[in-house]
């Protein structure tokens, strides 16, 4: 069975049939928190969770205190949640520790204990493992993690931008988490530290609108881009390089400033869709943006063809999964983009 998206796990959740066995893979932090957080709620009382909700470590406990706490009636609780995390670790055994650990933990799945759920977190398995098998075999598996399609992540961030305002207590306007989708490139956990911050900002209106996220989450980062525009339009991979460094020297993100730029690539290719002599305030109805942003961007726009667009905002999607995949160093996956959309080539 193919592995369920967050959504389909808390639809099932809903329903409120125990679920023996759940994992938690992927590497989005958020995600698997989410989840977590969901599936405690769906089986275990807000109240009563000090004794219905535990946690192990595959890395540092062992299995037989795992499944012995699964079959042990919980106090106070009609059902348990264990969670056990690092379950990589099992991974790295030797062969027969291992195979006489999937042993055990299928023979428990097969008739498990009737009053707890076991939920395990991994980043990643080895799918070809008898481990890896077994989990997909007798377990829910819950892909916790971000489609590496561009418009894909961008609609699942921008749905889970609505559950975290609502977890903060304020409304969120749609065109305000479009935005901050677009903006963090659907960096969730980017997405909720700002929202933190916009939440606060609002107050009392407990109202946050795109005009909140454009004037305190991401206008500084918007006008930097803006900057390094001209550098890459004129073709000055040099100069943009230096417009990097300090940007990364003084703290920026190299995953918020790839948003950043996909976000910016993407308003310059609406605004050279916009008809000739469109007022700044035609264009930021059109492009979403306050009028004096919308100028700059239809001014930006008219200095790079439109094939220098449509394939650095390829690269910017290739500089993005390179990011997310690990193994090269931030910076020269960052410098390489910048040196490339400068570069003539992509004319």
């Amino acid at each position: 069975m193919a592995p369920l998206s967050p959504e389909q796990l808390l639809g099932r959740l809903v329903k409120g049939k125990p679920v023996p066995g759940i994992l938690l893979l992927g590497g989005e932090t958020y995600l698997r928190e989410l989840c977590a957080r969901k599936i405690s709620d769906a089986y275990v009382p807000e109240g009563v969770r000090d004794w219905g909700v535990t946690r192990f470590s595959a890395a540092a406990d062992s299995l037989s205190a795992i499944l012995g706490q699964a079959q042990t009636l919980p106090m106070l609780a009609p059902r348990q949640v264990i969670f056990v995390s690092d379950v990589a670790a099992w991974e790295r055994l030797g062969d027969d520790s291992r195979d006489a650990l999937v042993i055990q933990l299928s023979a428990y799945l097969d008739n498990p204990a009737p009053f707890s759920v076991l939920v395990f977190e991994a980043n990643a398995l080895d799918k070809r493992m008898r481990l890896g098998k077994m989990f997909a075999e007798k377990t829910v598996v819950v892909a916790a993690e971000l489609s590496n399609d561009p418009a894909e992540r961008a609609k699942l961030a921008w749905a889970l931008a609505f559950e975290m305002a609502r977890e903060l207590g304020v409304e969120l306007e749609r065109d305000a988490a479009e935005e901050l989708s677009e903006i963090f490139n659907g960096d969730l956990a980017a997405i909720r530290t700002e929202l933190e911050k916009l939440a606060a900002y609002v107050g009392d209106r407990r109202r946050v609108t795109r005009a909140d996220v454009e004037l305190l989450a991401v206008s500084a980062r918007k006008y930097s881009v803006w900057e390094l525009a001209e550098m890459l339009a004129s073709r000055q991979p040099s100069l943009a390089l230096e417009f990097l460094d300090s940007l990364l020297r003084e703290g920026e993100q190299p995953a918020q400033l790839l948003g950043a730029l996909a976000w910016m690539y993407r308003k310059l290719l609406e605004a050279q869709e916009l008809p000739a002599g469109a007022t700044g305030w035609q264009a930021a109805s059109r492009l979403g943006m306050r009028p004096a942003t919308a100028e700059l961007a239809v001014r930006q726009s008219r200095k790079f063809p439109r094939t220098q667009l449509t394939r650095g905002l390829a690269a910017l999607y290739e500089a993005d999964s390179r990011l997310k995949s690990g193994g090269t160093s931030q910076r020269a996956v960052m410098e390489f983009l910048v040196a490339q959309l400068a570069s003539s080539t992509l004319a």
